[in-house]
């Protein structure tokens, strides 16, 4: 939200530099994000001065060009070559002298010393274009011939320089949605700071506000009070629609609103100054004399401002005449019924309307407007009045007209300020030391609220209607607390702590060693959104959209469900690094997955039986092994780097020590792969993504992808304590076997035959050849094992390891099918 600060100054009588009075809202909790200045004349108009043409005569090698001699009283009258047609002697010019910036639109440059056409030019006489004083190109600014030579131009034509505050405002404080909001918050700190009662919220008079005359009554009808608990309006007539005064488009224009025509910018300048959001229909679009609150009927159509024909829900409250919808009540306007430059009537509407039927609105049409970003987060009902005149008597003003009705006002349930009482001694707790209660009550005072009650112990306070968010004793203590400065509360002397036994693995502990050791081998942490748009499921055969967790209220279309995979981030992520050239990727991601059954949705099932949710652990090798060396031999990543880390993580969870097994597979989302079961579950699953499902991102390398599920595999890891020996006395011996093998037998059958003939001596068995071609029969391969031997409690001999090779020769040959080579 942005805030300028001369606007601020309107409201609170401060003198003090841009930079104290944000860091005096920060510490109130209005987080100024940025300070950048504003010009309503970008420039400034520095560098430009008044001058005079002393002599003009034409260029000799150029017929549209005139050589100028200009005083601009700086003594040497200044050499000008100069293309406008109505240049001429003795007029009074403006000059933007050599080391000028000029700007047009969001481009600028300088003004230089140079030769046109063989002729110096020291400066540049301006036409009003060119200093972004008017549209005009035809020629150059000729002043009054009697204006003074040498004054910078920014004395002579009014130049309004502001700061402008950017402030982060939680969606909690929609009170501060506004200038007179945030001067409000200033006030109190600075009270605090610097004395009470010193500077005072200085709200603008409507007092005055009287109807001129009572020609043009318009009815209101609201059908559903509970959408809109509160509609005021008035009609004006008689006005001009024409473009906004100066002070009115510098103000709008400071904090990055366009203006558009004096009745709009009003209503728009009342918005940002008392955050009640305003609207004017042409009185000639409101058919019949009569408005309606309504919800029309659903797949309604409807064409808003900007020509988008939507279709209503049945559940958006929109603002009609006797016969149709003119506007979406509280989020935007309808094409036909706005303020036009042949507007001679309005009629100006001031509601307070519901926040979540403003909010369902907004989101299901995917509009977020000023007017609804204030209504979602809950107007005050009670400054509709106040609204309604403040605009009224500024149109007056710049507009003209006269004011043709009574102000009709609907507001069948009159809110009445909340009434919460607070004891000192719980505001104390809560700061964690005593606060003194005559400043507490100064600063709730400052900030709008009013005492009823008061003793030595506690204090009843009114709050007003414009604090939605405070309705407890702990939001009058946060009141107090953030204009008091969270800063100045004492830092405790004691630590108060409680110890914490947790019985098994502590899983996030676990979670930061996986991430840890995965980034050792060269992997990124990614972190997608959980948020995606639901059209993703339809990019993969392997989902199914059914089981999508979709949003009641989304915050876009491309944010209206909740992920069944983190696969889709992750491939976005490599599509995104791809597109920039880097290629080479090794990511993991940790992250909740959802998913809906709906065969558990019934009347007798609790409400969130058909939603789960799931953390899951997903990684991804794309890419080149390692980066391009002359000393390292490059390759792509292959299915057994990624069967490699797998196998890592495995042992780093001591879930070999589970059982466990292993068996090739592919579906929709595979090409091929591994998946691990562990009992009746797949807990793991590791391959390489098909085609189809990388292209769906546009990656052209291939992609190997493994998705673990964590949290069930967290729960197989055993739990007793792991043994720790002392290093062998004894030394290892290796021998190899060269075996042939059928195609389908697999590293892992042959591992689980040698561990289970020779389970006391073997200690490591190693796959280090795999060869096919000459000399090996059609449908076979070999393999070339290495077993790792070693007796704890003796020296192996030769006759032992002899006949061990041999047990585990015949087992190889007896259960796998094996011959020696």
């Amino acid at each position: 939200m942005k805030i300028s600060y001369n606007w601020l100054k309107q409201y609170i009588s401060v003198d003090m530099e841009a930079a104290k009075a944000g860091e005096a809202l920060t510490s109130s909790g209005l987080e100024v994000e940025d300070i950048y200045p504003y010009e309503s004349l970008k420039g400034g108009l520095r560098g430009v001065v008044t001058g005079k043409v002393l002599h003009c005569e034409r260029h000799p090698n150029a017929d549209k060009l005139s050589l100028t001699k200009v005083d601009v009283g700086s003594g040497e009258p200044l050499s000008i070559v100069c293309g406008a047609p109505n240049v001429a002697e003795g007029q009074k010019v403006l000059v933007a002298t050599v080391g000028t910036i000029l700007f047009k639109g969001e481009e600028s440059f300088e003004i230089k010393k140079s030769k046109i056409r063989g002729e110096l030019s020291e400066g540049m006489i301006c036409a009003e274009d060119e200093l972004g004083l008017g549209t005009s190109h035809e020629g150059i600014m000729v002043l009054d011939p009697s204006t003074e030579v040498g004054l910078p131009a920014h004395t002579i034509f009014s130049v309004e320089n502001d700061q402008v505050f950017e402030i982060g405002l939680t969606p909690n404080r929609s009170d501060a949605a506004s200038h007179i909001g945030v001067a409000r918050d200033l006030a109190a700190v600075l009270n605090h700071r610097e004395g009470q009662g010193r500077y005072r919220l200085q709200l603008p008079d409507v007092d005055a506000f009287t109807p001129d005359n009572h020609q043009l009554p318009i009815a209101v009808e609201v059908d559903d009070p509970q959408a809109c608990p509160r509609y005021s309006g008035l009609t004006l007539s008689g006005i001009k629609v024409e473009p906004s005064p100066e002070w009115l488009v510098n103000r709008l224009k400071a904090i990055g609103l366009r203006p558009i025509n004096n009745v709009v910018d009003i209503t728009n300048y009342v918005l940002f100054e008392t955050g009640q959001p305003l609207h004017a229909f042409d009185v000639s679009a409101i058919k019949g004399q009569k408005v309606v609150v309504r919800k029309p009927a659903a797949g309604t159509i409807f064409v808003t401002l900007d020509g988008v024909e939507r279709k209503l829900t049945g559940n958006d409250l929109m603002i009609c005449n006797a016969e149709e919808g003119m506007c979406i009540g509280g989020v935007f306007g309808g094409l036909h019924s706005g303020v036009t430059e042949s507007t001679t009537a309005i009629f100006l509407e001031s509601a307070c309307f519901d926040s979540k039927t403003i909010r369902k609105t907004a989101r299901h049409h995917g509009l977020q407007t000023d007017a609804s970003f204030r209504f979602e987060r809950g107007s005050d009902p009670n400054i509709t009045l106040y609204a309604l005149k403040r605009a009224a008597m500024l149109i007056k003003e710049v507009a003209g007209g006269s004011i043709s009705s009574d102000i009709v006002d609907v507001y069948p349930v009159p809110v009445k300020p909340a009434r919460v009482n607070l004891r000192f001694d719980y505001l104390n707790r809560i700061a964690g030391q005593a606060i003194d209660k005559s400043q507490a009550l100064s600063i709730l005072q400052d900030l709008g609220l009013k005492i009823v009650s008061e003793d030595h112990e506690e204090v009843l306070l009114e709050v007003p209607t414009y604090k939605v968010d405070v309705y407890r004793p702990a939001d009058l203590a946060e009141e107090v607390l953030r204009v008091y400065g969270y800063d100045n509360i004492r830092t405790p002397e004691k630590l108060n702590a409680s110890l914490n036994i947790q019985r098994g693995h502590d899983a996030d502990k676990l979670q930061h060693a996986v991430a840890d050791m995965l980034a050792a081998r060269g992997f990124y942490e990614i972190m997608n959104n959980s948020l995606v748009p639901s059209d993703s499921v339809s990019k993969h055969p392997g989902f199914d959209p059914g089981k999508s967790v979709r949003m009641l209220n989304p915050l876009s279309k491309d944010l209206d469900s909740l992920r069944q995979s983190l696969l889709f981030g992750g491939l976005e992520t490599i599509a995104y690094n791809q597109n920039r050239k880097n290629a080479d990727l090794r990511l993991f991601e940790f992250g909740k997955v959802y998913h809906f059954d709906a065969q558990r949705k019934s009347t007798e099932e609790p409400p969130l039986a058909p939603y789960s949710e799931e953390l899951r652990l997903d990684l991804f090798l794309t890419g080149e092994r390692v980066a391009e060396n002359w000393n390292v031999a490059s390759g792509a990543v292959n299915f057994f780097d990624l069967k490699e880390v797998v196998k890592a993580l495995m042992y780093k969870l001591r879930l070999m020590e589970t059982k466990h097994q292993a068996t090739p597979f592919a579906d929709d989302v595979f090409e091929f792969g591994l998946e691990i079961r562990f009992g009746e579950k797949t807990l793991i699953r590791a391959g390489l993504l098909n085609a189809a499902t990388t292209k769906a991102y546009d990656i052209r390398k291939p992609v190997y992808y493994a998705s673990l599920a964590w949290q069930q595999l967290l729960s197989l890891i055993p739990t007793k304590a792991v043994r720790f020996e002392a290093l062998p006395k004894f030394p290892a011996v290796r021998r190899d076997l060269a075996l042939v093998l059928d195609q389908g037998v697999r590293f892992e059958t042959l591992e689980a035959i040698a561990l289970k003939t020779e389970p006391r001596l073997l200690r490591q068995l190693t796959l280090f050849d795999v060869y096919e071609g000459d000399k090996i029969p059609a449908g076979k391969k070999s393999y070339a094992l290495g077993f790792v031997l070693q007796d704890k409690e003796a020296t192996l001999t030769d006759k032992v390891i002899d006949k061990t090779m041999q047990r585990l020769q015949l087992a190889f040959e007896q259960q796998a099918g094996a011959s020696l080579r």
